[in-house]
């Protein structure tokens, strides 16, 4: 199961209507790729059909939808956003990863 904090559902919601989407029926897609200077990275986007080998769930009002080989690697995150003039915005606290980059947005298990 993927989570998504109070500040993160309130960020995604108002993302979504900005480019069309609506957080009621729409999915935010959650995705592992390889690249970064950790090896994977983390890919997030919005959706409004799902794929076949998909995993949906559903927390805090938001459905995400995660392929299955991503979501080997993303059990258990915690989706937060983290805003202010130092913020990095989309934050994945992945307990899955052993190492991270600096900035937050690749890992390696």
């Amino acid at each position: 199961m993927i989570k998504v904090s109070d500040t993160a559902r309130k960020k995604v919601v108002s993302l979504m209507e900005d480019d069309g989407f609506d957080a009621a029926t729409d999915y935010v897609r959650v995705g592992v790729k390889s690249g970064g200077c950790s090896g994977l990275s983390y890919d997030l986007k919005f959706d409004k059909a799902l794929g076949e080998n998909d995993k949906v769930f559903e927390d805090n009002n938001i459905k995400i939808a995660v392929d299955k080989k991503s979501f080997l690697y993303l059990a258990g995150t915690i989706l937060e956003y983290s805003g202010g003039l130092n913020g990095k915005g989309f934050v994945f606290n992945n307990p899955n990863a052993s190492r991270t980059c600096g900035c937050g947005e690749s890992f390696s298990l």
